[in-house]
Order: structure tokens, then sequence, then C-alpha cells
């Protein structure tokens, strides 16, 4: 069974730091990008970061300068690094990936983590 289990979320002060990880596990031939997305009351999901399997990173403009992605291949894992934290980034974040199972197809399928709750108090 594939998953993505989410950890890191929390209550923070504005101006402080978290720090969340996504850890993909299951039968997984190989992960193409991933990314973090995040949903506030009443808003629509929005992307926050995404990363290549190569390393190559890009970010909404919202996140630029205060957060950072990064992932380890080998531990089939991504990370979100926010600092200057405001209250307006305050939701919900979810990992999402898109996962290749067979090493003769290049179809991928996109996977959904659980989401971990991020509450940024002013």
């Amino acid at each position: 069974q594939v998953q993505l289990v989410e950890s890191g979320g929390g209550l923070v002060q504005a101006g402080g730091s978290l720090r969340l990880s996504c850890a993909a596990s299951g039968r997984i031939y190989r992960i193409n990008d991933m990314a973090w997305y995040r949903q506030a009351p009443g808003k629509q999901r929005e992307l926050v970061a995404e990363i290549t399997s190569g390393g190559t990173a890009n970010y909404a403009d919202s996140s630029k300068g205060r957060f950072t992605i990064s992932r380890d291949n080998a531990k089939n894992t991504v990370y979100l690094q926010m600092d200057s934290l405001k209250p307006d980034d305050t939701a919900v974040y979810y990992c999402n990936a898109k996962l290749r199972f067979l090493s003769w197809s290049l179809t991928e399928y996109d996977y959904w983590g659980q989401g971990t709750q991020v509450t940024v108090s002013s």
C-alpha cells in the first residue's frame, strides 16, 4: 500500500519557524515531482512549492524568500522549511507526489498525504 505521511505541523507564533516532512512508502519505482500545497478555511488549495527529482525548486510568490523545499531521494522524503511565518500562512498543508510504479512505463500517478495543520498566531 502506497502512502504519503506528513509530520511537523503545529502551533507557532508569528515570526517563528516550522519544518514539515513527508515520507512516501510502498512499492514505488521512482518519485518524480514532489510538492507542498495548502488550504486555508474557505479557500481553494494552492501550491506552496514544488521540486523535481533533480532538485529544481519552484515557489509561489507568497512563500518565496521565506520557505525552502528540499528532498532526500534515498529516503523518499520531501521537506518544507518555513521561516518568518505569518498568520496568513495558517492552513492545512498537503504533500503531493507523482509516482511511477513500473520501470518500463513512464505513467505517473498523483498521490496526496492526509494533511498537517499549521497554525500561526499573531
